[in-house]
């Protein structure tokens, strides 16, 4: 046998690293916090949002059915393009994203129920939507929205909040972690 390791034949191969801390600074970690913009992952947002609605009047004239749980692809569409548009790595990302999905959910609803309205009155969906007045919110709300369609808004919510922030490896995650700490050491 040898003498200087002590090779352990029931031990499972390690997957995770050396043990050892990486090579990542502060420095590092600020470079992370420099990338992240706001201002493109909201202008994703607005993109994705003003794409989705197309899209589910064109599946929904196609098909003559409207799908509740298409907001739900909502959601996940603005988690990943905010994601990738605004590379963030705080808070308010995630929070961006919910708000887009929510806010997202009702337009898109609107706009398709305009879109049906315009349909079912041989005019197009923007005479509709400029006609709509305060005494429109209700009806809309009475009779379009339903209990379905919050539920959809609400997980579409949790999932653009879940997929927005972005993912870091290891060392990008001990690099902020750090930077963070120094950061607060001088406030």
């Amino acid at each position: 046998m040898t003498s200087g390791k002590n090779p352990q034949p029931l031990r499972l191969k390690k997957k995770h690293g050396e043990g050892q801390r990486p090579d990542a600074t502060a420095v590092d970690g600020a470079r992370l916090v420099r990338a992240q913009s706001l201002r493109i992952a909201i202008m994703a947002g607005l993109i994705i949002v003003i794409v989705f609605c197309l899209l589910w009047i064109v599946v929904s004239s196609l098909t003559g059915r409207v799908f509740a749980w298409m907001t739900v692809v909502l959601g996940y569409l603005l988690g990943l393009a905010i994601r990738h548009a605004g590379r963030g790595v705080d808070w308010r990302f995630p929070a961006l994203a919910a708000v887009f999905a929510l806010g997202g959910s009702v337009l898109s609803n609107v706009v398709l129920a305009a879109s049906t309205t315009a349909a079912e009155f041989g005019t197009g969906t923007l005479d509709i939507l400029r006609a709509v007045t305060s005494m429109t919110w209700p009806v809309f709300f009475d009779e379009v929205w339903n209990i379905g369609d919050s539920f959809y808004a609400a997980i579409s919510a949790a999932l653009a909040a879940f997929l927005a922030p972005r993912k870091l490896s290891r060392s990008e995650f001990y690099a902020l972690r750090m930077w963070r700490r120094e950061s607060d050491r001088h406030q």
